[in-house]
């Protein structure tokens, strides 16, 4: 899911990692944008905070999502890793909505993937309130709550201070992941957590 027109795969650059990634530093401005200003971080002193950048409706973070579960289940104990979606335009905004609301009601573990086999696998619009919300009540979430969540100043706060992350990382497409608040990685299939892991020890060196 690109800002511009894009048409190039996040996974085209194939599945496997060749056997020489994980020897050669990756390439600024190629392979990672080094941020002009620091970005903010909620992680504590101590921590490196890695955020993801992503879109429910983007396919490309569909096909991300297995892998970063499986980087985030091996990840060092210094790093905290947090989920941030993306608004391109107010057409977003509802499905940022619907990831504040789950995690508000601590239905993340048990909903995040299933919103995107939802959208990607079983073809259904989740883009928009109204089908949100009934296929959320379907999941067994109680209407009455998920509505006054979704709708809530709270909801539309943590949306809007998710826009201006994404700006401050200066996010043009997803997956993208944001590291340490100095560091860009754009979705380049394995490879973005192959890049990331770099940045991290770098930045652990201060």
């Amino acid at each position: 899911m690109y800002r511009r027109d894009f048409t190039l795969s996040l996974l085209a650059a194939g599945t496997a990692l060749p056997a020489f990634a994980q020897r050669v530093a990756p390439r600024e401005g190629v392979e990672y944008q080094r941020l002009p200003k620091p970005a903010p971080v909620e992680a504590p002193a101590g921590k490196i905070e890695v955020i993801e950048f992503f879109a429910y409706s983007c396919i490309h973070c569909y096909n991300f999502e297995p892998l970063l579960e499986d980087w985030e289940k091996r990840k060092p104990a210094d790093v905290v890793l947090r989920r941030t979606p993306v608004a391109f335009s107010p057409a977003f905004e509802p499905m940022q909505r619907l990831y504040y609301t789950l995690e508000s009601m601590n239905l993340l573990e048990r909903l995040h993937g299933a919103v995107f086999k939802a959208i990607h696998a079983d073809r259904l619009p989740l883009t928009t309130s109204g089908p949100i919300t009934e296929w959320v009540v379907r999941q067994g979430v109680d209407r009455a709550k998920f509505s006054e969540v979704f709708n809530s100043g709270a909801t539309a706060t943590k949306a809007r201070r998710a826009a201006a992350l994404q700006d401050a990382y200066a996010i043009e497409g997803t997956p993208a992941l944001g590291i340490a608040g100095r560091f860009t990685v754009p979705g380049q299939g394995p490879n973005t957590l192959v890049v990331a892991n770099a940045l991290i020890a770098e930045a652990r060196k201060g």
